[in-house]
């Protein structure tokens, strides 16, 4: 993958999220939206994990929602089946970053506070599997249990492979959090189950560096790089084969079958319709992807997820024209933003691939509908 289509990836996960709320209730899917906006499923983070956040800032959150300090309620967050909305795990974040300057140190405190026993099914899962490699799928497929604001990923390099993390839903200043303390903790639990020590080759996050950013180096036991293109942890492959303390492979088996039975009940339109655009969305700087990779990284079978689409009357090629033209629409209000980028972004290799495409859209070349655009 080249520097250029690396960089692109955050921008366009940010970028998508606001290209669905102005545009995803356009014509034929006016009535698509009144559905969602009657049952679609709010993104959501388990109370314990917000929980475990606040105490490392020196706050309490309580079981019904209330956030303290020193006995006085900051806020109060609505509680459903052990999770808040991902607005408030946000807002909660939010009101640390104004309190708290040091970053590092709390990120790191955080990460060191969490017993991983307490996170139910998925601890289990991480701790039965055979080695570190185990840990990191197992994280990778089923952290959406945990928090859907955030999703994680693993990417196979020459040698290696990156857990990377992508926000998919958050805003203001506490979401520089999310990388930094999430994959804090994400280590921290892989040391906590392993036999030895698990020392990673980079860690990147994309922001940048806080004032004690030293700390990070500390923890990791490796270098760190801010501003980079990617929030991730890069381990070498013999770490990854390094085996765990209680790895158990039947009873590992057992509780993944458990936690996909869990998944697929997540899995449900219109989160699974918005979540494919945001997966085709977040790759299509590479080109266009394909049906089976698409259904690989949401954790289906192809033939599960072409039938769950086909469930509401959706199939993967229109998900995919739709996700292009709805992006190509919203970029080209950016006047600044040149044509061939924008055929870039939205997966086509020339911009004579994408002029076609977009005049089969709209019956207009690009050019021809940024000039009818408002100034």
């Amino acid at each position: 993958m080249n520097d250029r289509m690396w960089l692109a990836r955050p921008f366009m996960l940010r970028f998508f999220n606001s290209v669905l709320d102005m545009l995803i209730g356009q014509d034929t899917l006016n009535s698509a939206r009144d559905r969602k906006r009657q049952t679609s499923h709010m993104p959501s983070v388990s109370l314990i994990v917000t929980q475990y956040f606040a105490g490392a800032a020196g706050l309490a959150l309580t079981t019904d929602g209330r956030l303290t300090q020193g006995g006085a309620t900051l806020m109060q967050a609505s509680v459903k089946d052990g999770k808040i909305t991902a607005e408030a795990h946000y807002e909660i974040l939010g009101l640390v970053a104004k309190q708290v300057p040091d970053r590092a140190a709390l990120s790191v405190r955080h990460a060191q506070s969490i017993d991983i026993d307490k996170l139910g099914t998925l601890a289990l899962a991480c701790k039965a599997a055979p080695n570190v490699s185990g840990v990191l799928q197992r994280m990778a497929r089923y952290h959406s249990l945990l928090s859907d604001s955030v999703r994680y990923h693993l990417e196979v390099r020459t040698g290696a492979t990156l857990l990377r993390q992508d926000v998919l839903v958050g805003s203001g200043p506490g979401v520089v959090f999310s990388p930094e303390a999430g994959l804090s903790a994400m280590y921290q639990a892989i040391n906590q189950v392993a036999a030895k020590r698990i020392t990673p080759q980079l860690v990147t996050f994309q922001h940048a560096a806080p004032n004690d950013a030293p700390l990070f180096e500390d923890f990791f036991g490796c270098e760190v790089r801010f501003g980079a293109g990617a929030n991730g942890i890069l381990f070498s492959e013999s770490s990854l084969e390094t085996e765990n303390k209680l790895g158990d492979l039947a009873l590992s088996e057992f509780l993944t079958k458990h936690l996909d039975a869990e998944l697929e009940q997540l899995k449900t339109e219109p989160s699974l319709v918005h979540t494919t655009k945001e997966e085709i969305a977040r790759v299509l700087s590479e080109g266009l992807p394909k049906m089976a990779d698409v259904a690989r990284e949401l954790g289906f079978s192809v033939r599960s997820f072409h039938r769950r689409l086909a469930d509401h009357g959706a199939n993967f090629q229109t998900i995919a024209e739709e996700t292009r033209r709805e992006i190509a629409l919203s970029m080209l209000r950016d006047k600044n933003c040149p044509l061939s980028e924008i055929a870039f972004l939205t997966g086509f290799s020339e911009q004579s691939a994408f002029n076609r495409a977009f005049k089969r859209w709209t019956n207009e070349t690009p050019a021809s509908y940024r000039k009818s655009l408002p100034r």
